[in-house]
């Protein structure tokens, strides 16, 4: 369970400090105003996202068996951090963040790593569809500007809140919403090196300030964010309290896992590297461990942001302690200028992160997919969106094994890396 890190110092240079460097910053910037939103969507504060990309970042890179993972907050997490927030509240997430963090570290003492290749695929793209899905709708909130108190966790419930709040809706918010969105497209299409994120939702913050737009904004429901990092402190412990988050504990730590393995997968493709998969599960471990203790969300290894590390010229774990560096002098320096981003760009911001997630570039391959791999990327994606993420990913994996025992003799389907 050798880091990365220590293996990638060796004959480390000048020139490739620098390489690193410049794609630590770059990543940083495309981290800095997701992490945020991500924050907002699971129902916590600003400040939680980017205390996540700092204190789970940089243990990530720093203890992980991959040479280019970047660690954080990422979409998958919002529903699950979400419904936990709304039934035990935020120091239950952190509480639950905690024992996930210790569930993978147990998991890779046991080197539970190669356990991935027991979840099927299709129980992989469709839970993260499904997630997706109830992102994407989760937005409209602030997309459209709509005056609803507390938009529910569960898609049932939130589509009918949804279509009351309706007549609420502000036309310049939805035109903030609607513009981050194209735009974010647009220039991501003809500058794909560009952190287009960052430049996008900056442009929309400066046009609400200089215009005087009507436009709900980070500062005006939430205020200023902190200028540094909190203190330490353990959540409120005790034997009941463990009882009740420990299902929610066990779902965490397994998209920490799966979301990480997966990410770090695709990152050996794009380099041609091998990462250390009980390595990573340590990394994710002690990162899950840190980051409630500062007030932090759940982390785990970001697939887009560490393709945009490579892309961005990112060749060791270095890249992504200097993107998490890069974030804390940010909170430090500049986070009362946080207060000016607009609520609809980032809800844009989640929405074009959840189309993404759903791959729709690969939904024909789906469609000629076997009938068996079809009916349980569907179920899955029914379950998570109609139940919750724990009975489908149960029920998907269960199916899933089950499937396999059953054509032994039949060559599986090829594994296509995701692309989100």
């Amino acid at each position: 369970m050798k880091p990365k890190l220590l293996t990638t110092l060796k004959g480390y240079s000048a020139r490739l400090f620098l390489a690193d460097a410049l794609a630590g910053i770059t990543v940083a910037m495309v981290a800095l105003p997701l992490s945020i939103a991500i924050a907002i969507a699971s129902g916590a504060e600003p400040a939680a996202g980017l205390v996540t990309a700092v204190i789970g970042g940089f243990l990530i890179s720093a203890l992980g068996g991959s040479r280019v993972q970047i660690g954080g907050p990422t979409g998958a997490f919002i529903v699950v951090v979400y419904g936990v927030i709304e039934q035990f509240g935020f120091d239950g997430l952190l509480l639950a963040t905690l024992m996930a963090g210790i569930i993978l570290v147990i998991g890779a003492l046991f080197r539970a790593g190669s356990l991935i290749a027991l979840i099927p695929e299709p129980v992989i793209e469709g839970f993260t569809i499904g997630i997706a899905l109830i992102i994407g709708f989760s937005q409209l909130k602030d997309l459209l500007g709509l005056t609803i108190a507390k938009l529910p966790a569960d898609l049932v419930d939130a589509l009918p809140a949804l279509w009351v709040g309706r007549h609420s809706a502000s036309l310049i918010a939805a035109a903030v919403g609607l513009s981050t969105i194209i735009a974010i497209a647009a220039l991501r299409w003809r500058l794909p090196r560009l952190p287009v994120s960052i430049i996008v939702i900056g442009i929309a913050a400066a046009a609400v300030v200089i215009f005087g737009l009507p436009v709900e904004t980070i500062g005006s429901r939430f205020g200023n964010l902190p200028s540094g990092l909190p203190m330490p402190s353990l959540p409120h412990i005790s034997v009941a309290r463990i009882s009740e988050l420990l299902p929610s504990a066990v779902v965490i730590a397994f998209l920490a896992g799966v979301e990480s393995l997966l990410s770090a997968l695709v990152a050996d493709r794009m380099i041609g590297s091998t990462h250390r998969s009980n390595a990573e599960l340590m990394a994710q471990g002690v990162a899950n461990i840190a980051s409630p203790l500062f007030g932090g969300l759940p982390a785990t290894g970001a697939i887009a942001r560490t393709a945009t590390n490579v892309k961005a010229g990112g060749r060791t774990p270095v890249a992504g302690m200097v993107h998490a560096a890069a974030i804390l002098i940010f909170i430090v320096a500049a986070a009362p200028l946080a207060g000016y981003l607009p609520m609809p760009a980032l809800a844009g911001l989640l929405l074009v992160t959840a189309y993404a997630m759903a791959e729709p570039h690969r939904w024909r391959e789906h469609f000629r997919a076997r009938r068996a791999d079809q009916l349980l990327l569907l179920l899955t994606m029914f379950l998570t969106v109609v139940s919750n993420l724990t009975v489908a990913i149960a029920v998907g994996t269960a199916l899933g094994l089950a499937q396999r025992l059953s054509r032994r003799d039949v060559p599986p389907a090829e594994w296509t890396a995701p692309d989100r």
